[in-house]
Formats: structure tokens, sequence, C-alpha cells
């Protein structure tokens, strides 16, 4: 890859509310599109940090699926990628290299997959410690796209309020794909970790499954040509922010930052080329303002950190958001569909969470009745990733839309595990009706000519003030 993808903005909405509504909901659609600029491939730095606690070990299929998953994602990794292997347990420990990052090539795959064929299992779980240590190993590097790789077989050992604050200093530093193994890991641990560093949980139901995983998602990894792009939102007079939600590919919050009174940020990690959207809802003051009237009540720009740079650019133009106060209820009563499509995916979660809850207290009737509201759901929204999960737990009798639905007997628990931290997985919203506000993608990379590094002679991007690749300062 030897360019940096451009950013488009959609905002969707129903600008109309009834003088006594005082929320605005909008969809927003960013779309990293293919490359557009020529600049520098990013570079790319990745962790894999493994579970080797005792159970592990209880089958031996786990760690022996851990170890070839870990040489397949060695072997996915590009060539002069950064990486390094941590062995998971009460504490973390670098497997290899020795110290620091390496860089891939024959040599050190060949090196790094000695050392991880060495992994065993013994110990306990203390996943803060792991993402501790690639905080460490990764905060060497930080113009460069940071992946992590976590797997665990089993829960935390850590309090929650400990792991919370591990997450918070590595929320900006880098994305991690949390991968559960077994049956005896928490399902909200992972999603907590996944949401919180702006990655994917997801459970591995049979072991063999393990190396397939770790190879797309460390090709994923290597494709990313954005190291970060955050979503500002600016209100107006009168207006509060209520939150800015990821919707798809799945349900997450996003964390803000506060810049001033008016203005938040919301970083959403690093980006390849592909489409997430986002849920803005903001509550607003109808008191004064002028009826029949459209009013600007938030701006919504993208900034992006593009290869090699330390600053954050506009990414393209922004996106207003409007409310028009009206007392025709025909048009105050209008839904966007891409917010009615958001609300859906809502109530899908909450009828898969609901069945796996009256399931495990062998409530099957409640269990038959949820997550046969959740396949209607799930067909109607065209979630298939999710309905796939679903037919492992149910049957079902006639149109998915409106069939009967049936508990299979003796459900694995790995597919209730799959199902549970399936739950955010969600479908990309319908085109909106309403007026859309589109702006054309454009080249992240400022304009200007290329800066040469003086220690590798990498070319980075104008505007860059470090180099990527080995961090030397650019310029005077």
């Amino acid at each position: 890859m030897d360019a940096a993808p451009g950013f488009g903005l959609l905002l969707s909405q129903s600008e109309y509310l009834s003088t006594e509504d005082d929320k605005m909901h909008a969809a927003l659609v960013v779309t990293a599109t293919g490359a557009t600029a020529a600049g520098p491939a990013a570079e790319v730095a990745q962790v894999i940090a493994i579970d080797c606690s005792g159970s592990m070990s209880y089958p031996q299929t786990k760690i022996a699926a851990a170890r070839r998953a870990t040489k397949a994602a060695v072997d996915a990794l590009r060539d002069g990628a950064l990486f390094a292997v941590i062995e998971g347990t009460q504490g973390a420990r670098q497997v290899y290299p020795a110290r620091g990052l390496v860089r891939a090539n024959a040599q050190t795959r060949r090196a790094a997959k000695a050392a991880v064929q060495g992994l065993s299992a013994s110990g306990g779980t203390a996943i803060g410690e792991w993402l501790r240590l690639a905080r460490t190993l990764l905060g060497e590097y930080p113009l460069a796209v940071r992946h992590v790789i976590l797997l665990t077989d089993g829960q935390n050992n850590q309090s929650a309020g400990e792991l919370d604050r591990v997450l918070a200093s590595c929320r900006s530093e880098f994305s991690c794909d949390a991968r559960g193994i077994g049956t005896d890991w928490a399902p909200q641990e992972l999603l907590r970790i996944a949401e919180a560093l702006h990655g994917t949980a997801d459970a591995i139901r049979k072991p063999a499954d393990l190396a397939a995983d770790f190879t797309a998602m460390t090709g994923a990894a290597m494709e990313k040509v954005v190291p970060e792009l955050r979503i500002v939102v600016k209100t107006m007079a009168r207006t509060t922010l209520d939150f800015v939600r990821q919707r798809h590919p799945a349900e997450a919050e996003l964390h803000g930052e506060r810049v001033d009174e008016r203005t938040t940020w919301f970083g959403t990690g690093s980006w390849g080329a592909e489409s997430r959207e986002y849920h803005l809802r903001l509550t607003v003051d109808s008191t004064g303002r002028p009826a029949n009237t459209n009013t600007r009540i938030a701006r919504v720009d993208l900034e992006v950190r593009a290869p090699g740079a330390s600053e954050f650019s506009r990414a393209c133009d922004p996106a207003t958001v409007l409310a028009h106060w009206t007392d025709d209820l025909d048009l105050s009563s209008r839904i966007d569909p891409k917010i009615a499509h958001f609300t859906g995916q809502t109530e899908l979660r909450e009828a898969v969470l609901a069945g796996s809850t009256a399931h495990e207290r062998d409530d099957l009737v409640t269990a038959a009745a949820e997550w046969g509201t959740a396949v209607r759901l799930a067909t109607e929204l065209g979630n298939e990733r999710v309905l796939v999960r679903l037919r492992r737990l149910v049957d079902i009798e006639g149109d998915p839309a409106n069939g009967v639905v049936r508990v299979k007997a003796h459900l694995a628990v790995e597919d209730l595990l799959s199902m549970a931290v399936g739950s955010t997985l969600s479908s990309m919203s319908p085109a909106s009706s309403a007026e859309l506000t589109e702006t054309p993608p454009r080249a992240a990379a400022p304009a200007g000519p290329a800066v040469e590094c003086p220690n590798c002679k990498r070319g980075w991007p104008a505007g860059s003030v470090f180099c990527g690749g080995c961090g030397t300062r650019l310029g005077a």
C-alpha cells in the first residue's frame, strides 16, 4: 500500500421536531474510500497476547491451537511490520523478541515461531497486565497503526475497576481484537475490552478455527492505512451533546474528550478502506426558537492523523445538524430510516440477551419467545451475522420473519457464548429518504512536497513531524 484514503461524511436525519420534543437524532456514515493520494504506507505494529494460564491445558487442544494460531499470525505479517508476542498469566512476559518490537522478515518469523512453540500453560489470568505490557511496547511507535490480538480462555482475576483503569490508559494507544476460547470466559469482559479499544470481540467455537481467525485479524491490521480518525462535534447555543455511538459494524459506546464547553471529540481508532455508522443524539432547548425554520444546532467534523503525522487535520467538509420546530404532527412524527434501523438493532440485542438469560434459568418457553423475536428482527434488519448464530440455538419452522421457533436440545456452551458476544453485531442501515448531506472524499495527506527522514530515508507526507518508521523528528 502506498496511499492514504480519502474520507466522506454523510449525515442523515429527520430535522422536524414538535415544540414539545427536545431530542434530535442523526446518523453519521463515515466512509474511507480507496487510495486517493500518493504517500507512504502507514507503519504497522502488532502485539499478540496469548493466555497461558493453567486452564489453557484443559484440554491440551487449547494451548496447541494457540501456538498454531500465533504462528499463523506471524506468517501473515507483512514484511517490515513491527511485532512481538506476549505470554499472559497472572503477569505478562515477552516471549519474542527479548526486548521491544522487531521487524518481520524471514529470519525473525522463524525465530518467533520457534519461541512460540515453547508456550505452555500454568498460572493465573490478569488481562490488565497483558495490556499494560502491550502499551509499553507499542508506546515506542506513537505514529504507527498499533494493533493487539488478545486470546483468553478464562475470566480476568483482576477487579473490574482495575481493568477499567488499564483500558482508559490504552484507549488512545492501540486497537485490540479480543477472542475467547473454551467455555469459561466472560462475554461482557471481552466486549468491554473491544469497545474501549476500538476492536472486535468474538468466540472461537472450535480450537481448529483459531488459526484462520488470527490470520484474518492480522491481515485486516496490515491493511489499515490511517492510524487515527476522530469525530468532532461542536454544539450551538442551547444544545447539549448526549452521546455518539458506533452502530455498524458492531454496537459500541464511544468515549468523548471535551475540548471546550461546546466541542467534544470521539476517537474511532485506525482505518482501512471501509464504512462505519454512528448515532448522534443531542438535547435541544426550543425556547425562543423560530418555528418553521431550519436552525443549525451542531456541526460534525472528521479529523485524521495521516501516516507519519503527529497532528490531526480536517479529513473532509463538515456536516450540519439541523432542527426545524413545527406544529405539523405528520412531519414531527417521521423517523429517519437509519435511526429506525439503529432502534431495531438495539431491540434485537436486547431480545438475544433476554433469551440467553431465560435459557440460563431453564425457562425454555421465555427463551423461545425472546429468540423468536430476535429471529424476526434479524430477518427484518438483514442481519445475517446474528441470524447464523441464532440458527445454532433454535429450529425455525416456516418463514423466519414470523415462523415458529423451538429451542434446540443440548445446546453447546460455545454456541451460547458465541451468541452472547455476537449480540453487538449489526447490519448496514438502509439509504435514507430524508435529505442527505454528503461530502466528497478527499485525500487525508496535506498538499506539498514529501518529507524525507534524514535517518532511515523513508518518505512521508507534507506536514509530517516525525518519521513513522524510526521516530526521528523531520525538518528543522
